[in-house]
């Protein structure tokens, strides 16, 4: 069998992407031929060629050429031919081989009206020609008839098995299209959340090194020790964004994956009291923590966009509020966490927000939550994001 399809698969193949023009006047020209073999070499009794028959059997066969450009036409003309060649007699072939041609091509190309008009038409017209003009033998019914369904069989088949090959490759094609278009949103969404990260984690890094710097020289001659802590701050945050950095680069490293390297754990509410106390001791904004329901734990991702919209509320509030104090808390409800951060600084000028507002509000919706920030009910400002959490955050995401 496998031998079988190793010649046959690419004759096929070389048959399909050849010219169809070239595929279909070498048909006609065999069907020509056979068509004239029994006037050609005549048994005893059998007539003659003539002119007439002779050109009625090429009738039979040009139009071969053209007949998957207007199959119906080419059929048309095929059944006038062979209908006059019964009709006068001229001789009519011994075997159809026009007519298996048109009915196959027929059932392969042509409209459901036009495949049952045809078959219904050639056999109606084989047993007339058979029974009135050639007084034929029951065999001869047999041969014609099966002959005839048999070429049509085939056509249909060909038809099935060309609209079955359309669909797969269509749904190949879509398949191909759905992945690419689903590749292409992880990419995204990949780098988008790098991106959040990394703006996060410089965001606030920076701002506590720029405070700490700021307030460096001024106390460093009058109160020495002082000095040295904010600088040792400067270092603890330098340090802390530079391992986060790496550990968010790393992502991106398929060779560090292979070899194993260690990770750094992502960032979660566990971690809220500590970043907390670093804002507070840094830049002596004095924030609060509250927490009101029962803790429970979260999915990883809802637990890192917890833990930075805390990180860049703060940092907000650093960088622009020059507030005095914030308060951070959490209320876990049954089916969501709510988060509030509020200052007592400048509100509204940072209503609208820059990079950090709006990645804050892209992570709460990429986890099914959302966000909104504004001035607070006693001035200042207050950041609020609710986070869905429990089978809530499936329905919430879809």
């Amino acid at each position: 069998m496998s031998a079988a399809r190793s010649w046959y698969a690419p004759v096929v193949t070389r048959l399909r992407t050849t010219n169809p023009y070239v595929v279909d006047s070498a048909l006609a020209l065999l069907v020509l031929f056979a068509a004239s073999l029994q006037w050609m070499f005549p048994d005893e009794g059998d007539d003659r060629l003539t002119l007439v028959g002779w050109l009625l059997g090429a009738a039979t066969a040009v139009p071969l050429i053209w007949r998957r450009r207007s199959p119906y036409a080419c059929t048309l003309a095929v059944s006038a031919a062979t209908t006059a060649m019964a009709y006068y007699h001229a001789p009519p072939p011994d075997v159809l081989y026009g007519g298996f041609v048109v009915l196959y091509t027929m059932a392969a190309q042509g409209l459901p009206w036009q495949r049952r008009t045809m078959l219904a038409s050639w056999l109606l017209g084989a047993v007339l020609t058979m029974q009135h003009k050639e007084h034929s033998e029951p065999f001869e019914y047999a041969f014609h008839l099966t002959g005839m369904i048999c070429a049509y069989g085939l056509g249909v088949l060909a038809r099935v098995q060309r609209a079955y090959t359309a669909a797969v490759e269509d749904r190949a094609g879509r398949l191909e299209r759905e992945r690419a278009a689903e590749t292409a949103r992880a990419i995204a969404q990949e780098r988008s959340r790098i991106a959040r990260d990394m703006h996060d984690i410089l965001a606030h890094a920076v701002s506590l090194m720029v405070v700490q710097a700021e307030a460096g020289p001024v106390v460093v001659r009058s109160d020495p020790d002082r000095a040295e802590a904010a600088f040792d701050a400067i270092a603890a945050s330098g340090r802390d964004a530079m391992a986060q950095l790496r550990r968010i680069l790393g992502v991106l490293k398929e060779e560090e994956r292979r070899g194993g390297a260690a990770r750094l754990p992502q960032p979660d509410l566990a971690g809220l009291p500590g970043l907390v106390r670093q804002v507070s001791d840094s830049t002596g904004l004095r924030v609060g923590l509250s927490v009101r329901g029962r803790p429970r734990p979260l999915p990883p991702d809802t637990e890192v966009a917890a833990y930075r919209t805390v990180q860049e509320a703060l940092t907000n509030t650093v960088k622009h509020a020059y507030a005095s104090c914030a308060q951070v808390e959490l209320d876990w409800a049954e089916d969501e966490l709510t988060l509030t951060v509020t200052d007592d600084g400048r509100g509204p000028a940072r209503s609208e927000g820059g990079h950090g507002l709006i990645g804050l509000r892209e992570r709460a919706a990429a986890c099914g939550g959302s966000a909104e920030t504004g001035t607070g009910p006693d001035g200042g400002f207050r950041v609020v994001v609710r986070l869905p959490a429990g089978a809530d955050r499936e329905a919430a995401l879809g």
